[in-house]
């Protein structure tokens, strides 16, 4: 960016060293990160249907200091068991393929999701599964992958055992009881199940007449461009925001 302006504050600067001139300039870096931080936080609310507070959150700050006078704003992964918000957002500004998630990297290994295809929710969710924002929790995920033992090698004691099915099935006062199975469509698979869409199911309570979608298997899609960081840094006009904040963070360092 090209600061403007600062031929008014020629005077101010004279007046300091050049360690508090580059304290203040610092200072003003950081004030157009934090600017252009909240700018790209609304982009992401605006195009996207109710993003996760882990998808806003994760646009990180590394602030410029005296010595180095650069910010650097961007997704960042902190680790956990989330799948880095740079890979999430890469296809949604550059477009393409999105990469697997870790829960679909893991039904296929076990040879329940078909090469080719991903995972989506059903419009009407099972109860109890979703967020709210349109995602499975993450525990009922794991519920999923430990009933298909589809839990890897190092994860293998994860994996649901005969005992915990049955009380599954059984049911508790919080919940009815349910029994998951995969249904490949017409695909493949058994008979009794080829008028079913392609996923994971669950039989609900114990007349076996209650079917409910859980998880659908859909062919991996390409997705169009539609978070842009340059709109956002554009419409939070950083150019002269940092000007302005360089004016200002000269003079307070002057005391003027």
């Amino acid at each position: 960016m090209k600061v403007q302006g600062l031929e008014r504050v020629q005077s101010e600067l004279a007046s300091l060293t050049d360690g508090q001139t580059r304290s203040a300039m610092a200072a003003a870096i950081n004030d157009a990160a934090f600017a252009y931080r909240r700018a790209l936080q609304a982009e992401i609310s605006s195009v996207f249907d109710r993003p996760t507070p882990y998808i806003r959150n994760s646009v990180f700050i590394r602030q410029a200091t005296a010595d180095r006078l650069e910010a650097t704003i961007m997704p960042t992964y902190f680790g956990g068991k989330g799948v880095d918000p740079q890979k999430i957002l890469a296809a949604q500004e550059l477009g393409g393929r999105r990469g697997d998630k870790r829960s679909e990297a893991a039904l296929r290994r076990v040879g329940i999701l078909p090469n080719g295809y991903q995972t989506t929710i059903p419009g009407t969710p099972l109860p109890g599964s979703d967020d709210g924002r349109g995602n499975l929790k993450g525990s009922f995920i794991t519920q999923l992958i430990s009933y298909f033992q589809a839990f890897g090698e190092q994860g293998y004691r994860a994996n649901m055992t005969a005992k915990r099915k049955a009380g599954l099935q059984r049911g508790s006062v919080k919940q009815q009881g349910r029994r998951y199975f995969v249904s490949h469509g017409r695909f493949r698979g058994a008979a009794k199940t080829k008028h079913l869409a392609m996923g994971i199911w669950a039989v609900v309570g114990d007349t076996g007449a209650d079917v409910r979608p859980v998880l659908m298997f859909v062919r991996a899609g390409s997705y169009k461009p539609r978070l842009s960081t340059e709109a956002a840094a554009r419409r939070a006009d950083l150019g002269n925001y940092l000007s302005r904040r360089m004016r200002y963070r000269i003079r307070q360092a002057a005391g003027v």
